[in-house]
């Protein structure tokens, strides 16, 4: 808003402006308006909008508006203390309380509603046309956004009654209006307007805005309108007069009415059915709501008796609903001079339904000429059908419904904007990291810090609809750890949590492969052999890729022991035996089971069968087993957990047989033992103490060391289970000291 040269002409606050705006108040209601009233003249005489209007024009404009369409006074009066010039910190702050004592804080939660989308639409509309939001996606989030804005629902008609009066008057000074705004008007103002059923300010905002969108088509069509205005209005006034005269007749109650098409939806049918101006069989329409079903067709009949009806230009909506369950009878009809107007029937309950429920008007007519399967079911739409109810109630609430509060419902979502005036919906308690996220992942990730309505916040700041966010970033890094925590309220989006979920996976992946390529390295190293391609012995060891051996081996899954087994020549040798003595072994289908040699293992279904302990994954009491029958060695025991032994079922299911444990007796059975501690002082003492304590006999010890940590594997003789674990928690309990089986 700018200052200019002071009001020469009268102030619009009159009397006769006092009389329209004063309509249907009590005393106190009037007293509120004309304090408001005075407040206008004394701080808008002599103020300008960036487009020229002058603002007590405006202001006037608005609440005689909103007096046209009944709303309360706290409206009328919210509306002119609106464009009063806003103060600022402190100073903003003591005008609000200054309003609360003198019009109560009704009018204030109004008036900074108002503000907050009157502030919205500058932004908007300051953005850079490359930057501005674009697509049919970002005009219904900006309806959503206005919606969720006004927390009143006379916020929302405040903000249309406003964009109508800017309108009225550039059409009425003749002054040319801002294209872009028109644009907006028709993109967000007119479909809103029309959702909520507010048709007064619909059909006048978008007849306008198409004035100035497309003033030379919308004057061709005015010129053809106003050739035949005077006759158009007396063929339905006329049509109205006669047809309520034969309803009351045949005993049918009915209300009937009609208007004639407003110039924007003439031009959008001719449009849209690709039809001349001529053509046209519904320039005039009239709309009859009656009892029941029953005299909807009675009404009909009486219809086509009077009128000649126009050959397929009949819809039978209540027999055959559209597919979202809209119900009427459309007709098209002559007089006796051939001239076409179109007829619409309908119960007062098809009416309502059309009106709130799933086939209110603008579900089936933006879906286009189809129709199309609709449901309100979501926040939104229940939001919108809540405030199209409140405006439809005259006085009194529709018979078994109560009247609803002025608070609109929730629908657990926000809606905050980027510099570049792009809406962005997020659920109730998002952050200014669930915003970052919602952009872009790396955002996200890179986010340190923000900016919301241009004050630094911190990071678990909860956003509010309306707000205008922006993310600072670092060049590189990512998230943290603190923001998966849920008490200190970082994040609210399941959507980002994920993400930030996937990044600390992806970390630890990537740390995982590096130990695991490190311990496989070393290994090789020791056996001499660094040149062997780490593919091709990933896959001879049962893995689809590299990394994932070296994940394996990190977690500790995978033994470095069948490295050596793979690498020496062994399994070679084995199975190289195995194919010299195929076919030796004879199995016997007698069902039976016996000891066999001194591995203590019973072959079920086999009498007297050899079996060995496979030396990759050191099986031992009471460990889960399998047998795998080799040529010429007898069956291989194996742990049922051996990766070894799940390639070998894999390759050769028809070699695998059915093992438990028998009689062991004093048998000993090796097992490896991994050691990961910080290198100190006596730790290969300590270590071998316990193993000295528990009487255990310490086989062979690989040991190695990398930036301060040791890995130590040792290989020790058990007789059962419960040996391996009584030495693994004693290993435990030694200070930084991690033992596992491997």
């Amino acid at each position: 808003m700018k200052q200019s040269i002071p009001l020469t002409e009268a102030s619009p606050f009159d009397a006769a402006w006092r009389q329209r705006v004063e309509k249907n108040l009590d005393d106190a209601g009037r007293k509120l308006v004309s304090d408001a009233a005075q407040w206008g003249e004394e701080g808008l005489s002599g103020r300008y909008a960036d487009t020229g209007e002058p603002l007590a024009v405006h202001a006037a404009g608005v609440a005689a508006i909103l007096a046209e369409i009944g709303a309360d006074a706290q409206a009328r009066a919210a509306a002119i203390l609106t464009m009063l010039p806003a103060g600022e910190g402190s100073q903003a702050q003591a005008d609000i309380e200054r309003v609360r004592k003198l019009f109560g804080p009704s009018v204030v939660t109004l008036l900074q509603g108002a503000r907050s989308l009157l502030r919205l639409g500058y932004f908007a509309g300051t953005a850079a046309p490359e930057q501005g939001p674009h697509g049919q996606d970002q005009k219904e989030m900006r309806r959503k956004m206005l919606l969720a804005m006004a927390a009143d629902l006379r916020i929302v008609v405040m903000r249309l009654a406003s964009r109508l009066q800017s309108l009225r008057w550039h059409a009425a000074s003749k002054t040319p209006y801002p294209v872009e705004l028109a644009r907006e008007t028709m993109e967000l103002y007119t479909p809103l307007a029309n959702r909520l059923g507010i048709w007064q300010l619909k059909w006048e905002m978008e007849d306008l805005a198409f004035r100035f969108t497309q003033p030379d088509t919308y004057r061709s069509i005015a010129k053809q309108l106003e050739a035949k205005r005077v006759e158009r209005e007396e063929l339905i006034e006329t049509a109205v007069k006669r047809l309520q005269q034969v309803l009351a007749e045949a005993g049918i109650e009915a209300k009937v009415y009609g208007r004639p098409k407003h110039i924007y939806s003439i031009w959008n049918k001719m449009r849209m059915k690709r039809l001349e101006f001529h053509e046209l069989f519904d320039l005039r329409a009239l709309r009859v709501i009656v009892a029941d079903e029953r005299s909807c067709y009675g009404t009909l009949a009486l219809v086509h008796s009077i009128w000649v009806p126009v050959a397929d230009e009949f819809d039978d909506y209540i027999s055959r609903p559209k597919p979202n369950g809209y119900r009427s009878l459309h007709t098209v009809v002559l007089d006796e001079e051939g001239r076409a107007f179109e007829i619409q029937i309908r119960t007062e309950e098809m009416h309502r339904f059309a009106e709130y429920g799933m086939a209110a008007h603008w579900l089936y007519k933006e879906a286009g000429t189809k129709g199309g399967q609709a449901a309100a079911t979501s926040g939104y739409d229940q939001k919108l059908g809540w405030m199209r109810q409140l405006l439809a109630w005259d006085g009194e609430p529709p018979e078994g419904q109560s009247e609803p509060s002025q608070a609109a419902p929730d629908d657990g979502r926000i809606y905050v904007m980027t510099p570049q005036a792009r809406v962005i919906e997020l659920p109730v308690g998002a952050t200014p990291v669930d915003f970052a996220y919602h952009l872009h992942t790396d955002l996200g990730h890179r986010c340190r810090g923000a900016k919301v309505d241009g004050q630094m916040v911190p990071l678990s700041t909860p956003l509010q609809t309306g707000q205008i966010v922006e993310i600072i970033t670092t060049k590189s890094g990512g998230p943290s750890r603190d923001w998966l925590n849920t008490q200190l309220g970082f994040l609210a989006s399941p959507r980002a949590r994920s993400k930030v979920r996937a990044w600390f996976n992806a970390i630890e992946l990537q740390q995982r492969i590096g130990q695991g390529q490190a311990l496989v390295e070393k290994e090789l190293q020791r056996l001499g052999r660094t040149a062997v391609s780490m593919e091709q012995l990933a896959q001879q060891l049962g893995f689809s890729r590299t990394d994932d051996l070296y994940v394996a081996v990190a977690k500790e899954e995978f033994s470095l022991r069948q490295i050596d087994y793979l690498l020496s020549g062994q399994k070679e040798r084995d199975e190289q035996q195995e194919q010299e003595d195929a076919g030796r072994i004879q199995l016997q289908g007698a069902r039976s089971a016996s000891a066999s040699n001194k591995s203590g293992v019973l072959v079920v279904g086999v009498d007297a069968l050899l079996t060995q302990l496979a030396r990759c994954c050191r099986p031992a009491p009471p460990d889960s087993i399998g047998g795998f029958v080799t040529r010429g060695r007898g069956v291989s025991i194996h742990r049922s957990d051996c990766p070894s032994y799940a390639a070998l079922v894999q390759r050769q299911p028809e070699r695998i047989i059915e093992v438990e444990w028998g009689d062991t007796g004093d048998a000993l059975y090796p097992v490896d033992i991994s050691i990961h501690a910080q290198e100190r002082p006596n730790l290969l003492r300590d270590l071998s103490e316990v193993f000295a304590k528990l009487r255990l006999n310490v086989v062979s010890v690989n040991t190695q060391s990398r930036r301060s940590l040791a890995h130590m594997v040792f290989t020790i003789e058990v007789q059962s289970g419960a040996q391996i674990s009584r030495i693994l928690t004693a290993l435990n309990e030694l200070t930084g000291v991690e033992a596992v089986r491997i």
